[in-house]
């Protein structure tokens, strides 16, 4: 039982816990229930500390929310926001007031004809918007170097070259001319030079550029994209009569912008089942690109293939099976063989026109090849210069209009002085003037104080703009679980708390269900008889009341 634990009259009064000798901890129930009602020859032959400490917070819980008398409440000065913030450790509340200027509390009641709802935010035409709808791809206007935004293939040598070198043995050897992958002036450029080997005469390295697009609550995206075809380049000719003609040496350059479903990192598949990543860029031999092949598009490109500068689009590319797109770029130069230059350096090794001359190797010859360039040298340039997937707003959930979830609903509610205050006409279905009078008025609103609600999503009170700067008092119910020092029942409750404690460890364990009926039935007892003598009648200030009524009350 709860005992005073030694403390005398001049501790306490010299103390600052008044009035705790009422209650008792629930540490103190749950120590006291273990030493009476478990063990051999109890009521429970076994049971868990941690079993009957739950229980107990159950019972403790549930008595505070319709038994126990509520003594939690928070006064303060309602800011200009009309908004109070639920206590931390809120349940639900028994009374909301303002206070006048002598101390009295006007009791506030709730209004059930508005609230403050989830306003949606909404696109122009009153679709649900998921977040902005833009640009998904990174560095879209190649304003920086390609480095964290675009995946690049590598670059190789053409098959042209400017001269020769000579080794230390006496031998030489080809300076070939690169192709180039440059960012420029906003553009990315590919910049290709013929090939000549691996079984192909003409064409160039392909190249390709890619990055990842997320798209995985997308159903449809616009691709839009501004690039240039490289322009054809012409050449003079023998005619074979002794007359001069002119030549085609390079087509009109080919450049796409496409979308994938496909990482190009990994690659598709050939005829014979090897992948081909965007990585490669030979045209012939092993690793064979794939940078050249418009069907590795599965989801839609476009395409330059005419020498012109333009921006083109494609709408509503279905990507709903997706959660992970590519923007894939291909560029590549369709060289003729007009554009090859052959090697034909054959020298007279022993000065005898009547021997044959001997042709030299390319490379590792020890006598410089001739001629010491190629002749078509100048780069056929590709250019994009911009790239855009439009993406719609891909955000889990929706969106508020206001971002500290304010309504129109809310703040039209505030704005106004509330009707219940004033005398204002009210055409409507419910006030509808009559000689000067109003036909089905409510209660609620037949009152002067004012009026709130309570806004349960985000966890604020709500007041009308007539309580704008007083003092309001919130009274209400918690669970008495928030911290260890109001973890306590009043004595009037201590037999209930023991009888919910038993009954639910009764009713936890199979051996003793025979018992649980009895239990329950004890339960409900203790309750009822805890809620009487916590109500607090006193007879004298219950006849004080009655004295001001019809019949004259006699004690």
């Amino acid at each position: 039982m709860a005992l005073l634990d030694g403390t005398n009259q001049n501790q306490y009064y010299q103390g600052d816990n008044y009035g705790d000798y009422q209650f008792v901890s629930l540490n103190d129930i749950i120590k006291q229930f273990m030493v009476v009602y478990v063990g051999d020859g109890k009521l429970i032959k076994n049971a868990s500390r941690t079993d009957v400490a739950f229980f107990a917070q159950r019972a403790l819980a549930e008595l505070s929310f319709d038994t126990f008398k509520s003594i939690k409440s928070q006064q303060i000065e309602l800011p200009a926001s009309l908004q109070m913030i639920l206590p931390h450790d809120y349940v639900n509340y028994t009374k909301i007031s303002h206070v006048d200027d002598s101390g009295i509390k006007h009791v506030l009641y709730p209004t059930k004809h508005t609230n403050n709802p989830f306003e949606i935010k909404q696109n122009d035409n009153g679709s649900y918007f998921f977040g902005e709808e833009g640009n998904n791809v990174k560095n879209p206007e190649f304003d920086v170097e390609l480095t964290n935004t675009w995946n690049v293939s590598r670059i190789a040598r053409s098959s042209a070259w400017s001269s020769f070198r000579e080794t230390a043995g006496g031998k030489f050897y080809t300076n070939y001319i690169n192709d180039i992958i440059s960012v420029s002036s906003g553009e990315l450029n590919f910049s290709h030079l013929w090939n000549n080997g691996f079984g192909v005469t003409g064409g160039s390295n392909a190249y390709g550029a890619w990055q990842k697009i997320n798209v995985q609550n997308a159903n449809f995206i616009n691709l839009k994209s501004t690039a240039t075809s490289g322009a054809k380049q012409t050449g003079t000719f023998d005619d074979g009569s002794g007359g001069t003609e002119t030549r085609t040496v390079c087509e009109f350059g080919v450049v796409r912008v496409g979308i994938t479903y496909t990482d190009p990192s990994i690659g598709w598949p050939d005829g014979g089942g090897i992948l081909r990543p965007a990585t490669n860029t030979r045209i012939g031999g092993n690793n064979i690109t794939p940078n050249n092949v418009a069907s590795n598009y599965e989801l839609g490109y476009l395409e330059w293939s005419d020498g012109t500068t333009s921006q083109k689009e494609i709408e509503s590319i279905d990507v709903s099976a997706y959660d992970d797109v590519w923007v894939y770029i291909q560029s590549y130069s369709p060289w003729t063989s007009n554009a090859v230059t052959t090697v034909t350096n054959t020298y007279d090794h022993d000065n005898d026109a009547s021997t044959p001359e001997v042709t030299v190797p390319l490379n590792g010859a020890t006598v410089e090849p001739q001629p010491s360039a190629s002749t078509f040298n100048t780069h056929q340039v590709n250019a994009v210069d911009f790239v855009s997937v439009i993406v719609p707003g891909q955000n889990d959930s929706l969106e508020e209009v206001d971002a500290e979830g304010n309504s129109s609903t809310w703040t039209n509610y505030k704005s106004i002085t509330p009707s219940e205050v004033q005398n204002k006409d009210y055409e409507d279905e419910v006030y509808w003037p009559y000689e000067g009078e109003r036909y089905g008025l409510e209660p609620s609103h037949a009152q002067i104080n004012g009026s709130f609600y309570i806004d349960e999503l985000r966890g604020k009170i709500h007041f009308s703009s007539n309580i704008s700067g007083q003092t309001v008092i919130l009274d209400y119910i918690s669970d008495s679980l928030g911290t260890e020092e109001e973890m306590q029942v009043h004595k009037f409750a201590e037999e209930a708390m023991y009888r919910y404690v038993l009954h639910g460890v009764a009713s936890s364990q199979i051996v003793t269900q025979q018992l649980v009926p009895r239990l329950k039935r004890e339960k409900f007892a203790a309750i009822r008889q805890a809620k009487l003598r916590l109500s607090n009648i006193k007879l004298e200030e219950l006849t004080q009341i009655l004295r001001g009524k019809s019949k004259q009350i006699k004690h």
